[in-house]
């Protein structure tokens, strides 16, 4: 096992899977909230051309704002259909669900469906995207642009600055909740989750099957736990470990950040395409974040202002997703060319100034704390707590200081009120057929030992498969990934659990190919000398 992937590995065995006699979250084995829903009428959907590309079908359902009041307040899921290509091989639906949480269903099943499935599947199932309430057309969350433009850093020094972050968020989710109306408060996972077997029911399937991405795993296992018996095949990449309690998200996201900047420096070391090759990169990183904290860097794409330590970080971040090293690389590379030269205090916002005429400008962007902060108990209550806190990703991840979404994301959710809609818990799945879950061991978002865990809660429901290289998405990383996800969607065919699939980079040493992995350490990498045949085997109950 390399030493980086040890360290990884170390590191989450102590501070995320630690004593069973200390649970990760309050209520875990309570298991899933106590919620009935109470069956509305389900209505037709009125498909039509899609205003984007008439060769898909849009349309809108009504639904309740509330499951627990289904004749109250509705809204308007939107939702696009892009039909099976093949009528006569068709299976069924692919209900699909991108990510964010915020990303649109809608735009995927339109606009990206195409080039990300393979032929197979869209000849095969009709691809149906909805945007999640509060999202794109599915009546989307609305706040004011100029107060979102003066959020306080995400970083208070001291307990005056985290009482600012604090009165700033509820400001805001007042703010938020004004104009959007009641969808603010309903816009949790467990919501969306009960608008999607409503949608089956619209779209007259006994059954149907799921592909969720990245936070859309969170909706797939809440749906299995609830509908489980209504699901033919579901397969979830890059999953979400909705029973982790605040430190341990923070840690393991920074951990799994700080692995993907040590992946990035070792491309870097032997790839003569990066523009810092030969150099010491982690010391030229280093240096330029001490330098933005300084006040000394610039913004190429506006060179009156200074970029903070915090914002570089971030860009890297999302570089890591794709990986897109070589424009990471060729980037720090400008950034730390610049001059050393007169140093600029970096603007702050001023979240005390009072909101002018242009507050009534909206955004929707905000959306993502309407969900996180209802789906997740995270509530940091003073200033030592959160210090205690970030001084704990430091130490995980002291070269990209934690992970910045992450960070940002908890500090969100700071002065909110107590109440969780949908509050973490381990899942629970006792009727849905055996699940298919991918995951990169070096995901620079959801670290790879969430999937681990996810797998030992739902041991018997669901197989893990793991991708060995780097990046967020999954399923078209290689062959090995995208053929493994398509035999298991048409032909209900799944891995033989213990399997795993080798970097897309390393095309000389068998990538494509499904490897056998030790199951004692799941997550070690594998030789790619002892290559196997994937086993196929049916789901029970399947039908």
């Amino acid at each position: 096992m390399p030493l980086l992937l040890k360290a990884l590995t170390g590191v989450l065995a102590v501070g995320v899977f630690a004593a069973p006699s200390a649970p990760v979250v309050e209520a875990a084995d309570a298991g899933p909230p106590r919620f009935t829903r109470t069956t509305a009428e389900v209505s037709s959907i009125d498909w039509r051309p899609c205003p984007r590309d008439a060769t898909a079908e849009c349309g809108t359902l009504p639904l309740p704002v509330d499951w627990t009041r289904p004749a109250g307040e509705q809204f308007d899921l939107a939702v696009a259909r892009r039909k099976a290509a093949d009528p006569a091989r068709r299976l069924g639906v692919l209900l699909v669900n991108p990510g964010g949480p915020g990303d649109s269903g809608v735009d995927f099943a339109v606009r990206r469906a195409k080039s990300t499935f393979s032929e197979d599947i869209l000849s095969r199932f009709d691809i149906v995207g909805f945007d999640p309430r509060g999202v794109g057309d599915s009546r989307p969350v609305k706040c004011s642009q100029e107060l979102v433009n003066r959020r306080p850093s995400a970083y208070p020094r001291n307990q005056a600055e985290f009482a600012r972050l604090a009165e700033f968020n509820r400001v805001l989710r007042e703010d938020c909740r004004r104009r959007s109306g009641a969808i603010f408060d309903h816009a949790d996972t467990l919501s969306v989750v009960h608008d999607m077997d409503a949608l089956r029911g619209a779209l007259g399937e006994r059954k149907i099957n799921y592909f969720g991405h990245s936070y859309g795993t969170l909706i797939g296992q809440q749906y299995a736990e609830r509908y489980g018996e209504r699901i033919r095949a579901m397969a979830l990449t890059a999953n979400i470990d909705h029973s982790l309690g605040l430190r341990e998200f923070l840690v393991s996201s920074a951990v799994t950040a700080e692995d993907s900047f040590h992946q990035f420096a070792r491309w870097c070391a032997f790839d003569r395409s990066c523009a810092l090759h030969g150099r010491d990169v982690t010391a030229a990183w280093d240096g330029l974040l001490a330098r933005a904290d300084r006040g000394e860097i610039r913004d190429p794409a506006s060179p009156d202002r200074t970029l903070t330590a915090h914002e570089i970080a971030l860009f890297a971040f999302r570089k890591f997703y794709g990986p897109d090293w070589r424009e990471l690389a060729a980037y720090v590379a400008e950034l730390d060319a610049q001059e050393r030269g007169e140093r600029r205090q970096p603007r702050q916002p001023r979240p005390e100034d009072p909101p002018s005429e242009a507050g009534r400008a909206t955004t929707s962007e905000p959306l993502f704390h309407a969900v996180f902060c209802q789906d997740w108990r995270f509530r940091p209550k003073n200033h030592r707590e959160f210090a205690a806190l970030t001084a704990a990703e430091l130490a995980a991840a002291p070269h990209l200081r934690g992970s910045p979404r992450v960070h940002t994301a908890v500090a969100g959710c700071v002065g909110w009120p107590e109440k969780v809609n949908n509050p973490q818990h381990r899942p629970r799945i006792t009727k849905a057929p055996e699940i298919l879950m991918l995951h990169a061991l070096h995901d620079p978002a959801n670290n790879y030992a969430w999937a681990v865990n996810v797998h030992r809660q739902t041991r018997g429901t669901t197989v893990l498969l793991p991708y060995e290289g780097a990046g967020h998405s999954v399923y078209g990383r290689s062959a090995c990934t995208r053929e493994a996800v398509d035999a298991y969607l048409t032909d209900l065919g799944i891995p033989s659990d213990g399997s795993s699939c080798a970097p897309a980079e390393e095309h000389a040493t068998g990538a494509g190919t499904v490897h056998p992995v030790d199951p004692v350490d799941p997550v070690d990498p594998v030789d790619p000398a002892r290559a196997v045949t994937r086993k196929r085997t049916a789901f029970p109950g399947a039908g």
